[in-house]
């Protein structure tokens, strides 16, 4: 969504929200004071009240209306501007220069550095925490923990003995997505 259709966007539910709130703050005072009547029999005898709070059906429907009014445009108005899913969200930049020069690392130099980091560290590891690394790392460094264990000869247990290992020593990240997990390189 461009800058302007979100600003568009944001102006319109402000002003729902504002108008919706007028009509609603209107009927509740109506309720609230009710009119005052007199009653007025023969000549001499004049009783005045009030009646007791009436809610017309109209005035249930407008109510109804600005409340429904009011929720939604202050929801589009709290969640407008926020990413709705991973594919809206921005691309970090890589960080810093690449050397001396203040030309940017290309992200396929960035990847090829990081499996020469993540290669040195497989090559001092146990035999199955090994397997367990290198079947993340042959997945460039992101691979559903399920998928280990299908693509190894490793039992599920023996698969999460050697994640909990890894994941102590910092080497790799569990992250949560749905009914299982995800690994992650560090």
């Amino acid at each position: 969504m461009s800058d302007e259709s979100r600003d568009r966007r944001a102006l319109v539910a402000a002003g729902t929200f504002v108008a919706a709130t007028a009509v609603t703050v209107a009927i509740v005072a109506h309720l609230i004071t009710p009119p005052s009547i007199t009653v007025v029999v023969g000549d001499a005898s004049v009783r005045t009240g009030t009646l007791g709070p009436s809610l017309r059906l109209g005035d249930a429907i407008a109510l109804t209306i600005a409340a429904f009014a009011a929720g939604a445009s202050a929801t589009v108005l709290l969640v407008d501007g926020e990413p709705v899913s991973p594919a809206d969200r921005p691309v970090p930049e890589p960080d810093g220069p690449a050397g001396g020069d203040g030309e940017q690392t290309a992200p396929s130099e960035l990847l090829a550095a990081r499996r020469s980091e993540w290669e040195e560290v497989a090559d001092r590891l146990a035999s199955n925490e090994r397997i367990v690394y290198e079947a993340v790392l042959d997945a460039d460094g992101v691979l559903p923990q399920s998928e280990i264990v299908e693509q190894t000869d490793v039992s599920k247990a023996t698969v999460s003995r050697a994640l909990d290992n890894l994941e102590a020593r910092d080497l790799i990240e569990r992250k949560r997505r749905g009914m299982g997990n995800v690994v992650v390189l560090s």
